[in-house]
């Protein structure tokens, strides 16, 4: 009788980006993170001088053509290709970082404010800011965004624990993280069984100069920070052993840690891990929406109201974004204005924004229905909200790359021009024509195909969400058939808007 051994082939691993020659090395350098911040605070102090004192024409002014034409374009584009690169290299970070020097940060972020509802409203205000206040074309106010940022990163992470401004209030982090859901890495452990057998924790806890007696997390202290080090002395509160690398300061125990959500890119757990157990590994883009476990800091996106408040908002946001530049967007003004009997824009821009969200409730309520779900409304609501994160990053894509493909140039005559005004000519006179990328001809298809894609990805965590649900698999298609009719019909708007004459924001091409 012959015996035949079956052996289960090995799972390769997964593309590791600090394996990568040169790249990988850098990244492992302590500083690198800081060598990407100063070249970027730079920058932003640039932003704020031009925006301040140069001229007020948004096309001529760094304030003008930096964060809304070049630094969006590579945000969109980072997420794509990588992950959360501009968390990992922000500038805000060096002011904050000398905050927890010169004040206290031993206050614990009160326990209300620990969920996404302050976020998602600051974003909210800065969308309808940023439409009724028109940023895009006043370099000044832009310059005091810039500024508001900066005070804001210095005193709340100079009072509170951890990174309280990115987890808690930052929209552009917000921003980021939803986003990054869709990206291709995420920061993870190699092997779990590593860090089943670790004891000290270094990734949470951060590496101190001498080794450290055994502490064990408990639950409680994986959603919030555990042992956070006084913000001055930089010692362990427990022991008085002297700190030599922080551990995760937004509370992502990497054991635990699933996905990008919250995750700055930091590297701190790189740095602290004493084995060398945390990569950046390539990853199914989108895959943590349908796979929902228990995760360190964040708990079950499906039982996350607030974060899928966050992530429609986000959605919502890109399309109203988009719609607020086209041509056919002063006429619905007008129809409104005669309608409400009003002038006032304010009110018209809240009745456009209301009306974005409304067909969510209409798909939840369509979705329970049709599985024949007994299902609470918001609990239904709240899981298969998150189908819509890859269209809306689809046009986040197309949006935000039209305007860098077609402005992307615009910096170097504005850079001229600064350095000018400097009394430092060394670059010859701005050449204003300056701009596009690419031929005009390419966009649409570029754009079409970003769009495109995120619609099929919604299609799929649609499916994916709804047959998760469902312990024996059945009804999974009728009941994620709501979701994928309304990131169709989002992705058919989108095709519209892209078909529209739009403003061309931050360069001289076509006005506005």
């Amino acid at each position: 009788m012959r015996v035949m051994v079956v052996t289960r082939r090995k799972r390769p691993m997964p593309v590791d980006l600090l394996t990568v020659p040169l790249l990988g090395r850098f990244l492992r350098w302590r500083h690198a993170r800081t060598t990407l911040q100063v070249p970027l605070l730079l920058l932003s102090l640039l932003l704020l001088d031009d925006g301040f004192f140069g001229p007020q024409l948004a096309p001529e002014n760094l304030a003008g053509v930096l964060p809304w034409v070049q630094w969006r374009g590579f945000l969109i584009l980072g997420l794509l290709i990588v992950g959360n690169l501009f968390c990992m290299s922000c500038p805000f970070m060096l002011p904050r970082r000398l905050a927890k020097k010169l004040l206290p940060a031993n206050r614990t972020w009160p326990r209300m404010l620990r969920l996404k509802w302050l976020a998602t409203g600051v974003l909210v205000i800065f969308f309808y800011a940023y439409e009724a206040f028109s940023l895009w074309a006043s370099p000044l106010l832009t310059a005091w965004v810039a500024l508001a940022y900066f005070v804001a990163a210095f005193v709340i992470d100079g009072f509170f624990q951890g990174a309280a401004f990115c987890k808690y209030v930052c929209p552009i982090g917000q921003f980021n993280f939803v986003n990054s859901l869709a990206s291709p890495f995420e920061i993870k452990v190699r092997q779990p069984d590593v860090c089943a057998r670790c004891t000290t924790k270094d990734c949470i806890h951060g590496r101190y100069a001498e080794a450290a007696p055994i502490r064990r997390p408990s639950p409680i202290d994986l959603q919030t920070r555990t042992q956070v080090p006084d913000g001055k002395s930089q010692r362990d509160p427990g022991t008085g052993r002297r700190l030599i690398q922080n551990g995760c300061e937004l509370g992502l125990f990497q054991e635990r840690k699933v996905g990008n959500l919250d995750c700055t890119f930091c590297l701190d757990c790189i740095h602290a891990c004493p084995h060398d157990n945390v990569g950046i590994l390539a990853r199914v883009p989108t895959s943590e929406l349908w796979d929902d476990p228990r995760r360190s800091s964040v708990g079950r996106l499906g039982e996350r109201t607030d974060l899928a408040a966050l992530a429609l908002v986000l959605v919502c946001a890109t399309f109203l974004n988009a719609f607020g530049m086209v041509a056919p967007v002063y006429a619905v003004e007008q129809w409104l204005a005669g309608l409400l009997g009003t002038t006032s824009e304010a009110l018209i821009l809240l009745v456009i924004f209301g009306v974005g969200f409304g067909a969510l409730p209409l798909a939840a309520w369509a979705s329970r229905t049709l599985a024949g779900s007994r299902e609470p409304f918001l609990a239904v609501a709240t899981r298969s909200s998150y189908a819509l994160v890859p269209v809306g990053f689809g046009m986040w894509l197309a949006h935000y790359s039209f305007h860098f493909l077609t402005g992307a140039l615009t910096i170097v005559p504005v850079a001229q021009s600064f350095l000018a005004g400097l009394g430092l000519p060394g670059l010859g006179a701005p050449r204003w024509g300056l701009g596009p990328l690419v031929p005009a001809s390419w966009l649409l298809p570029i754009e079409l195909v970003f769009l495109e894609a995120g619609l099929f990805g919604s299609w799929l965590v649609a499916y994916r969400i709804s047959r998760r649900a469902r312990a024996d698999g059945t009804g999974a298609l009728p009941a994620s058939l709501p979701w994928a009719l309304l990131a169709a019909a989002l992705a058919g708007f989108g095709v519209w808007l892209l078909l529209q004459p739009t403003e061309m924001r931050g360069t001289f091409i076509g006005g506005g």
